[in-house]
């Protein structure tokens, strides 16, 4: 019962993870489960939903349907609504039921493939893991299947921005942002995965000559393109100042040496003392620090609630797995940068500084999330 939530909310689940990273490639989303869940993914997870259309579908999973293992029905309905839409790709994923239930998604997307022609993919996904693991395997099916050749690269250095999505990057700007830094550091854009591009566009990500992973979640495809073409890649958000023109400097070093960094969790908060505490995704907030302690000066670690590889995190970076050990980290820091919904678990002595995080809190504080792309940084501590 550690683990149970009383006060704080919850990460968005692994099926809105895919929703979010698939939803522009004008493909066709089903999530298996009981009708009316696609509300919660639609009215909380996507800001995108109000202003531009997406094939996402719930397919109604009954009682029976669940007891008796009904396969048949949801490869009808999913061949049945393609022949009538004709997406670019069909992604079958999953929740609670059909895991408790056994659902073999690979095998019933082969036979989707198979009855309509359309390329078509399973994803493991439960409903029981962040939003983190159900965009990284869906964007690394994407790119696996679609981009296989190997295309020339031009003269002009040009990148991918791997992992974006409104979970982690509402829409505020901050994407638009990271491409008007990335071209005046000298990159041309191949394709954002997945805001702003295409499939096209990301049938080309082999011409970029490195990848700019903005969360861990682009991680698994950016490794991907380099086991695939050789591509290197650098993990960080160009948030403040001096962080943005290390991680330029960083993404030019990678070219020229074709050796993949994490300037995200070059920082060390292992040293005692009171560091600000800023819990998140580990790409983004591991920036952050490093951009508060460069810019600020003020030292920082990192509280990570999420799913990361230990690559991800620096010396003296805490993994949290339920809102007590938030609350105590919290207790032991100089201050907290994080989502309003942490705010009930911080204690009152603590400097509390409003950061709002889609993935945790939904739309309730959306118009206050910040664009902290290239710019100075609006805190003083």
């Amino acid at each position: 019962m550690k683990q149970t939530a009383r006060i704080i909310s919850i990460h968005a689940a692994d099926t809105s993870g895919v929703c979010s990273m698939l939803y522009e490639l004008g493909g066709m989303v089903v999530v298996h489960d009981a009708s009316g869940c696609n509300s919660t993914y639609s009215t909380h997870d996507e800001p995108r939903w109000y202003r531009q259309d997406s094939m996402i579908y719930i397919s109604a999973l009954t009682e029976a349907d669940a007891i008796l293992g009904n396969d048949e029905k949801l490869i009808a309905d999913v061949a049945a609504a393609a022949k009538d839409l004709s997406p670019r790709f069909i992604a079958l994923c999953g929740a609670p039921v059909p895991l408790l239930a056994g659902t073999d998604f690979p095998a019933i997307a082969a036979e989707v493939e198979s009855r309509t022609g359309i390329p078509a993919f399973g994803l493991h996904t439960s409903g029981m893991h962040s939003y983190l693991t159900g965009a990284s395997e869906a964007l690394a099916a994407i790119v696996g299947r679609f981009c296989t050749d190997k295309l020339p690269r031009t003269n002009t250095p040009s990148a991918n921005i791997i992992g974006a999505t409104p979970l982690d990057f509402s829409i505020n700007g901050t994407v638009e942002s990271m491409i008007e830094w990335l071209n005046k550091s000298g990159f041309e854009l191949v394709s954002c995965m997945a805001m702003g591009s295409t499939l096209d566009d990301i049938r080309r990500a082999s011409t970029a000559h490195v990848n700019l992973v903005v969360s861990s979640c682009g991680i698994a495809t950016a490794e991907l393109l380099r086991e695939r073409f050789g591509t290197p890649w650098v993990a960080g958000v160009p948030v403040g100042k001096s962080f943005s023109g290390k991680l330029a400097s960083a993404l030019k070093t990678a070219v020229e040496t074709g050796k993949c960094t994490l300037p995200c969790a070059e920082r060390d908060a292992s040293s005692p003392g009171k560091e600000l505490a800023i819990p998140g995704e580990m790409v983004f907030s591991g920036s952050l620090a490093a951009a508060i302690e460069s810019d600020l000066g003020a030292p920082c670690r990192v509280l990570c609630p999420l799913e990361a590889e230990d690559h991800l995190l620096a010396p003296g970076d805490v993994r949290i797995f339920d809102e007590d050990a938030a609350s105590e980290a919290f207790a032991a820091s100089s201050g907290v940068i994080a989502d309003p919904m942490y705010a009930p678990v911080c204690p009152p002595d603590v400097p509390f500084h409003r950061l709002p995080h889609e993935a945790f809190s939904g739309r309730c504080y959306r118009k206050e999330s910040l664009n902290l792309i290239d710019r100075p940084l609006p805190w003083r501590f």
